[in-house]
């Protein structure tokens, strides 16, 4: 039998999360919460989405042509979980009413992470969300780079970690963010990307400064790590290629040079919205000399935390017994691999 999974917000993160659940085999959607009858809640709606509303409001969603499935109550009387993709701090008051219901949840990034029992990210820590009643997998730029961190530290080993932050200013359908600036965000050292990393792992040596760019397309992350040993240029790019969520791309020989031409690559092989699951990797922006690597790697931050929160699911509900089981299922039926 299918898990019944329920998502809450059909945002950037939540019809992403949503569309995910739908083409997994060991899961069925069993609807969306809206708040509000704009324009997502008819897209919603034409793809064949039940959606809930708040009690009430149902009149509000009727007079644009859509008709509710039902109360949001109604919806986690019928579901194993909930993935709660609303704006950031709102998750932590709907908490209680997942509570009453007894329904499990999967929250986002923008959550303070005392809201869950564990961050969660899969290559780091799958196991500590098996049977979880409360995960939140981490944000857009830490899930880049725990991917990376983990991925070496299983092999290699991870001494210290040193990361620049380029952050794009605001997703392409926000109309705000900086326009003719480079911000400081924030003006300290730490930022908060170091501090989420080390919820998941929190005896890492690890710091990061952040500056917000006029760009609405990717990250950029300048990674300085320090092995416990010594290592080559070969088997580090071995060790990249090993796994479909890291895609190694040649600026020079690929003239994939700028997240603009990464992000045509997505589109014109097909991905929707030109959503990229991928940590992107510049071959050429990898160096190694002896215990001392430097990577430079982009991450789409509208699409990279999707494939985590189908393993947060599997790990809540014991779908899959460990990451790799969970892996090979949401890697294949995202097709995640295919801008290698």
């Amino acid at each position: 039998m299918k898990a019944a999974i329920g998502v809450n917000g059909y945002g950037t993160i939540g019809k992403r999360v949503a569309e995910a659940v739908r083409s997994m085999p060991d899961m069925e959607l069993k609807g969306i919460v809206k708040y509000t009858p704009d324009y997502t809640v008819i897209t919603a709606s034409r793809q064949g989405i039940p959606v809930y509303v708040p009690e009430g409001k149902e009149g509000l969603f009727e007079e644009v042509g859509v008709r509710p499935a039902g109360t949001i109550e109604e919806l986690l009387k019928s579901v194993n979980l909930v993935v709660d993709a609303s704006p950031g701090g709102k998750g932590a008051l709907n908490k209680p009413t997942y509570a009453k219901w007894g329904v499990k949840a999967v929250f986002e990034g923008g959550e303070k992470p005392d809201v869950a029992e564990v961050s969660f990210s899969t290559l780091c820590n799958y196991n500590e969300g098996l049977d979880k009643r409360y995960i939140r997998v981490v944000s857009c730029n830490t899930t880049g780079l725990l991917r990376l961190i983990c991925l070496l530290d299983r092999h290699i080993g991870v001494k210290r970690v040193r990361a620049v932050i380029v952050r794009r200013a605001s997703d392409p359908k926000e109309d705000k963010g900086i326009v003719n600036t480079i911000k400081l965000d924030p003006p300290a050292i730490p930022s908060h990307h170091a501090l989420d990393v080390k919820t998941v792992l929190p005896n890492l040596d690890i710091e990061s400064v952040a500056l917000i760019a006029p760009t609405t397309l990717m990250h950029v992350h300048i990674v300085y790590v320090r092995l416990k040993r010594e290592s080559n240029l070969n088997e580090v790019i071995e060790l990249l290629s090993s796994i479909p969520r890291i895609a190694l791309i040649e600026a020079s020989r690929m003239g994939l040079d700028s997240t603009g031409k990464i992000v045509e690559l997505a589109r014109d092989l097909g991905r929707k919205r030109y959503d990229i699951y991928e940590n992107i990797v510049w071959r050429d922006m990898v160096k190694v000399d002896g215990e001392d690597l430097t990577i430079v790697q982009a991450v789409h931050q509208e699409a990279i935390v999707i494939p985590e929160n189908i393993d947060a699911i599997r790990a809540s509900l014991g779908l899959a017994s460990n990451a790799e089981e969970s892996m090979e299922l949401t890697d294949r039926f995202l097709n995640i691999g295919l801008l290698r």
